[in-house]
This record gives C-alpha cells, structure tokens and sequence, in this order.
C-alpha cells in the first residue's frame, strides 16, 4: 500500500540514452534498505524484471505462493520448486511463475518467479518532482543474472510498460488509484534526462508547454499473437500496436503491399512501437518504396556510400537546417481516414553519422520482418507519446521542437 499521509495524482521516472547500447535507461529504489537499481525502459515488456541472482538483498522480499492473488494478476503460467539450488531470493519453493523477456537478446524466460518488494518512485504535479512515495507490495519477477546479456553497463533488468496487469503502469495506477495513462518523452541527448509520466497530465516542459495539449490520437490495436505475448500461451502481446494505413513522403502516398500493414491471424505484420529497437525497422518492400521515394525528393542531394545500419546516406553539407531539424522532405505516418497523421521531420529521420555523413534513420528488416513495421526510437524522441490504456488510444504530439522545447526540458531540479 502507499503512505496514507500522502496520495500523489501523478508520478515520474527520469530517464537516460545509453550512449552505447542507445537504450533508454531509468533508476528506481526498491528493497529493505532501499537500493537505486538501474533498469532498461521496455516500452512493450510485460514485467517489471529484476536480476535476483547476483546481489539481491531485501528484508521485505517475498515470492508469490503458487495459486496466490499475486500469481492470478500476473498470469502465472506455471507452479514449481526449486530444485536446482536451495531456496533462496529468486529460487523459492511453492513459487509461481510468469514469462518476462530481454528484447537486446531477444529471449524469453520461463522461470521468472513472481515475487513483491517495496519500490519507491517520486511523485509529481506535471510541472517539478515531488516528494517520494513507496509501494510496499510491488509485484515483480525475479530472474537469474544470464538474463541481462546485451543491456546497458550497470542495468539490472528492465522496467516493463506494457499492457499487463503487472506492468509498471497498471500496478501504479490500481496502487494510488488514478487512470491507467502514462506519457513518455525521450531525449535525443546521451547527457540529459527524459521523462516517463504515470497518470495524467499536466507534462510541463521548460518555459512552461504543457505537452499535453497538443496531442493527436489514434487506436492502440491488441495483438493476439505477437511478439511479446507468451510464446507457448493463447496470451495477447503486451506490446502496443497502431493501425497504419499508409505513408507519405512530402505529401506524396507511398505504394504499399497494404496486407502488411494488418496483422494476421498469427500475429504477423502491423506496425509497433519499441523503445528497445534504436531506428525504425521495415520489412523489405516498404523500405524500399520509402528509400525510393526519399531518393526522389532529394533528388539534388548528393548520395554517398551507406553506413551500417543504415541503406542511404548523403552528403551533409548539402542539407540545410530547420526549427526540426535538417531540411529534407516530411514523412507522414497516416491513421484511419487520413486525417490523424504523425509527421517526422528531419530530427528524426536523419541521423548525423560522421562530420559529412548524413543517413536516412531507417533500417531494412528483411522480408519476413514478423511485425512489418517497428517503429524506434530515434523516431519517437522529442516527441511526446501517451499510452491511454483505459480509452486504448495513443496520444502524439510530433516534433517538440515545433513547440521551441524539448523532452529534456521537464524541470528536475526544483522539488514541487
């Protein structure tokens, strides 16, 4: 439960690029004594996951005993003892268990055992950081070390957003009884914070924009089957869907194989969000059709030799700058009715990869890409995204920078 003495509306995490991995990285306490951990924000993960193998000291720690409540709200796929060492933090007898996954290795886990633990988070009244709040019951999965392969140096699990009853999100909100809505506004600098936002807004940003009220909306669709639901259960994917129906460069509708943009009865295709994927990746035939488009836009740009990852590169003396960023044509992501749209200006689309080099931030998947299109987050920084789970819609705002700020600009230095 939280303190009585105080009932926040809304909370915060501030959050970091990894210069190397490029993940987005927050900090929480958890445990008794109370212990900063570092944790890989999973836009999509279903779990609050935590390496429970290497160093994990707490008074207050208790795994879930099988056909607990506790197992019931995380839906526990399995009960089981431990047999591989002797009962310990993260290995207990009569423990239940659920299925959290690492995106970096791209493995799931089927031994993550459900336990509670006391984390505390700051609270906020959307313009600075308020005081701290603990949840002395907070619902996570233990998992061993071999788990945390490929995240950033210092991380010890990741900070699940997804859809779950057990994401960070849903816990928050049912715990201090506000919406289930959280916002994210990611920075595209390695030296200054972003932002994740639980409840709803005001999102102030420096010198006093509330981000919220300049927000579009479009449905988050449920997939049944997708990446990120548990492989071996009738489970849907955690992770958030959008219903793209087309897209358009400098006002131009690309020509597109539409049944990739729908998801199939197996859960293929679609377009998603992920904040472990660094750039937006693309199944093959909308790559190219992108690629051949942009080509053509700046036609009188001079193309030079691609660099890894990326398929297009130029020559960056020849790309002015603009309020968003370098000069080159819009890309629209297009919803239902063409008239909800996202636009990506230069900011997001280009990334300055040496001194002359610039490249298109997009990435060619192949051609059996399971979901078509997976948008990264080169493409959603300094832009504003709220995840309205109780109305299943996503609110963006576009470029930020439009708006002379940025998701940098959220005051942490001043307490509320």
């Amino acid at each position: 439960m939280a303190k009585k003495s105080f009932r926040p509306k809304a909370l915060v995490l501030p959050v970091t690029k990894d210069p190397s991995t490029l993940q987005y990285v927050t900090q929480i306490e958890q445990r008794t004594p109370l212990v900063p951990i570092k944790l890989s924000i999973h836009l999509g993960g279903q779990t609050l996951w935590v390496d429970c193998e290497n160093g994990y000291n707490s008074s207050s720690y208790r795994s879930a005993r099988c056909r607990s409540a506790q197992c019931s709200i995380a839906k526990s796929h399995a009960c089981g003892d431990c047999f591989t060492r002797m009962p310990k933090i993260g290995c207990s007898n009569n423990a239940c268990y659920n299925t959290p996954d690492n995106p970096a290795i791209n493995t799931f886990y089927d031994g993550g055992e459900i336990s509670e633990d006391v984390l505390s988070i700051q609270s906020t009244n959307g313009f600075n950081p308020g005081q701290l709040v603990n949840i002395s019951r907070f619902i996570f999965s233990c998992v061993p070390s071999f788990l945390t392969a490929g995240l950033a140096n210092g991380v010890k699990g990741t900070a699940g957003l997804g859809g779950s009853l057990i994401a960070l999100p849903s816990q928050l909100a049912r715990v201090f009884g506000f919406q289930r809505k959280f916002a994210i506004c990611l920075s595209s600098s390695t030296r200054s914070n972003g932002i994740v936002f639980f409840g709803n807004g005001p999102y102030v940003l420096l010198p006093g924009i509330d981000a919220s009220k300049s927000l579009s909306y479009t449905p988050l669709i449920k997939n049944p089957f997708g990446i990120g639901s548990v492989p071996f259960l009738n489970e849907p994917s955690s992770e958030y869907f959008i219903g793209l129906k087309s897209i358009r460069i400098n006002g131009k509708s690309l020509q597109l194989n539409k049944t990739l943009l729908s998801i199939d009865k197996e859960g293929n295709g679609g377009t998603k969000i992920s904040t472990f994927r660094s750039y937006t990746v693309m199944q093959t035939s909308i790559y190219n059709a992108l690629i051949t488009a942009f080509n053509k836009e700046l036609a009188n740009v001079t193309r030079v030799v691609p660099v890894a990852p990326f398929g297009v590169c130029f020559d960056s003396k020849n790309i002015g700058s603009t309020r968003v960023g370098p000069a080159v044509p819009p890309i629209d992501l297009i919803f239902k009715g063409n008239k909800v749209y996202w636009s990506i200006f230069g900011a997001n689309s280009m990334v300055q990869v040496n001194e002359d080099v610039m490249c298109l931030g997009f990435v060619d998947g192949g051609e059996n890409l399971v979901t078509s299109i997976v948008i990264g987050g080169h493409q959603i920084e300094d832009n504003l995204l709220q995840f309205d789970l109780d109305r299943s819609r996503l609110g963006f705002s576009s470029s930020l920078l439009f708006r002379q700020t940025t998701c940098a600009n959220f005051n942490f230095t001043s307490l509320a």
